[in-house]
């Protein structure tokens, strides 16, 4: 392969753009964790490299879109191809619309657009990146492509709209089906048409489900009962699909770390303008030390994960994106996931929220409410009991001494400031009797304190002991 790369590919890596490298149509179907996104990027810039293209419109998830402008793209694209990139903004500030203008410009560099998903529901989004199709040839991937699994969506008619403008096409998901195979239909019709023979939802449905009719609410509706010909349905992807898992690439390392980016609400972004200028007001006052500072840190940080403690010792609740990350997540993952939360207000949150979409018999908690006599059970049931998903804890409780190695993805919805038990939590599926790789996300609010303590627990940094007052001040 004469291709000079950034960083060195696993050979998952390398069979995976060996597949997809010149074909107009592929579906990286590869588990989070196993580097998807470096593949489509070389698969870029050799397209690229070769004359194939000048542009590229890659489109994903809000939580996911921003990585690929700040981390994934400037860590694997190689040195030597020019380009300009630009990340997709609700807000059109005169800076963002020069960056539009240039990219739209002919020239010899390689033109990237990123766009959140939620953006091509709208009508100024889909202008835009019809704008940038017509001007360019281009490569078009939509990134965690079950976000396109609903054929009456929206964003789905959208995107599949954009796609006829396109040289190039790519999906990439870790999981295509999340909650049955007719998943797939709208992902395949996206890359073409034709690679699945089926025009229409309803025929693929008849084709692959068995349906039953029943009445509620005095209505008519058609549920599926089964599926049927599953295995035929596994050959038809074959040509146009490359599927890894975590436990098949030999030379992977046994952690992998990722982030979730979240946006505040416009509600949570008030609050926490407010809260900070309040707290540093405090601080300008008062003698400075590492306890007051990191008091004020955690009224900041509690508004991240969408609630705060109001004058009467109450909770009150702010809109907020992060459970719909979680959720998000939660669809992709394969098997088993610990979440961790810091404060017994998201814990609640996320359990009554997983029990209403997944069932009450999905999930089980560890932390201090947790009764006793129920701690070992529930652990037994994660470890052994297929029908449970999710457990949920807190690192103070949950992060000594247990063994949770029944779950290879490790989510941190929020985080407590002490390294030990950041650590120590990390090892409950990092131990004897895992035999898999380990994938950590952190849930991270973006342009808040949130970034800071994330970025001193993975640098193995204490917050709590090891950073004085004054600096604690700068992160506020």
């Amino acid at each position: 392969m004469k291709y000079k790369f950034k960083t060195k590919p696993f050979q998952h890596q390398l069979i995976a753009l060996e597949r997809c490298k010149d074909q107009k149509n592929f579906a990286l179907f590869m588990e989070m964790g196993t580097g998807k996104s470096k593949v489509l990027i070389d698969n870029i810039s050799m397209l690229y490299d070769n004359g194939k293209i000048d542009g590229a419109l890659i489109i994903a998830p809000k939580g996911v879109y921003k990585n690929w402008f700040e981390e994934e793209i400037p860590n694997h694209m190689p040195e030597h191809i020019r380009k300009k990139m630009v990340l997709w903004q609700t807000s059109k500030t005169k800076k963002f619309q020069k960056e539009l203008k240039a990219l739209l410009q002919v020239d010899e560099d390689l033109h990237i657009l990123i766009m959140n998903v939620e953006s091509l529901s709208k009508t100024s989004g889909m202008e835009e990146a019809q704008r940038f199709l017509r001007t360019h040839k281009t490569l078009i991937a939509v990134d965690e492509s079950t976000t396109i699994k609903n054929p009456t969506a929206n964003r789905t008619k959208n995107i599949i709209k954009l796609s006829n403008n396109a040289k190039y096409r790519r999906i990439l998901t870790g999981s295509p089906v999340t909650k049955s195979p007719l998943d797939l239909f709208t992902q395949c019709y996206f890359l073409d048409p034709n690679l699945l023979g089926f025009y229409s939802f309803y025929a693929f449905r008849n084709r692959y489900a068995l349906m039953r009719r029943v009445m509620i609410n005095g209505r008519r509706i058609d549920l599926v009962a089964s599926y049927q010909r599953l295995d035929e349905l596994e050959e038809n992807l074959k040509p146009f699909s490359f599927r890894i898992l975590k436990q098949d690439c030999l030379d992977l390392p046994d952690k992998i770390w990722t982030k979730r980016y979240i946006q505040l609400t416009e509600e949570q972004q008030k609050v926490y303008n407010q809260m900070r200028t309040t707290a540093l007001a405090l601080l300008n006052g008062k003698m400075m030390t590492t306890n007051t500072v990191l008091t004020q840190l955690m009224r900041l940080h509690q508004i991240t994960c969408g609630h705060m403690k109001a004058d009467d010792g109450s909770i009150i609740e702010l809109k907020n994106e992060r459970l719909n990350a979680l959720i998000d997540i939660l669809e992709e993952a394969q098997g088993k996931v610990i979440i961790w939360a810091n404060y017994l207000h998201d814990i609640e949150a996320i359990k009554k929220t997983i029990i209403e979409k997944y069932g009450k018999d999905s999930v089980v908690t560890y932390y201090g409410a947790t009764d006793i006599k129920d701690r070992q059970t529930n652990i037994k049931n994660f470890q052994t009991n297929d029908k449970v998903k999710y457990l949920i804890g807190n690192p103070q409780t949950g992060g000594y001494g247990i063994t949770l190695t029944a779950a290879n993805t490790v989510v941190y919805y929020s985080n407590n400031y002490d390294l030990e038990k950041r650590l120590q939590s990390e090892d409950r599926a990092h131990r004897i009797g895992q035999k898999n790789k380990v994938t950590y996300i952190d849930l991270i609010a973006e342009d808040t304190v949130d970034e800071k303590i994330v970025k001193s627990l993975r640098n193995k940094v204490n917050i709590a002991t090891e950073i004085m007052g004054e600096e604690l001040k700068e992160w506020i």
